[in-house]
């Protein structure tokens, strides 16, 4: 038999939401001597492709990302799937991951926020406004394979696509 009120139950209710969103705020928002691995890769991404982006297009960049580790014709990790191709220059999937230069960034204001940015979409707090994207590029380039996929938004200097047209009227 129940002897609490539904308010009583509804408070603790509450307070168990809240214990477990602050759970992932503290993923969201660890520094980086506590960031998983997914974290730094996917930070480095958003980092070194679209840290001049706006907020959006940053969250576009993780979101293709975790669309890939979704999708099976890519890694399962964000790891992987950031660095897919590396080891031969100008053939990874990211051009930051082949192109020569370092991948590490400097700790400044950009980089911690966006590890921040990788830690909420990791978190699920991000939203995908990419209509399920999987691929993107500059707006200052045309590459061949984008003819072959559905553009789904362009958000900034990025367009983002997806390989199958469903996907834009499913959202």
């Amino acid at each position: 038999m129940d002897h609490f009120s539904f308010k009583t139950r509804l408070t603790f209710a509450a307070a168990v939401a809240l214990f477990i969103a602050g759970g992932y705020a503290a993923l969201a928002t660890a520094p980086l001597a506590k960031a998983s691995a997914a974290q730094v890769c996917l930070a480095q991404a958003i980092y070194f492709e679209a840290r001049g982006e706006p907020r959006a297009g940053q969250f576009g960049v993780a979101s293709v990302v975790l669309n890939r580790v979704a999708h099976p014709a890519y890694p399962g990790t964000v790891c992987d799937v950031v660095f897919q191709g590396s080891a031969r220059r100008n053939a990874c999937q990211f051009s930051f991951a082949c192109d020569g230069l370092t991948d590490r960034a400097p700790p400044n204001r950009a980089w911690h926020r966006s590890l921040q940015m990788a830690g909420r979409a990791l978190a699920g707090l991000a939203p995908d406004l990419t209509g399920r994207a999987t691929h993107y590029h500059a707006r200052s380039v045309d590459p061949p394979w984008a003819k072959k996929l559905t553009h789904t938004v362009t958000i900034g200097e990025h367009r983002f696509y997806h390989g199958r047209a469903a996907v834009v009227a499913s959202r």
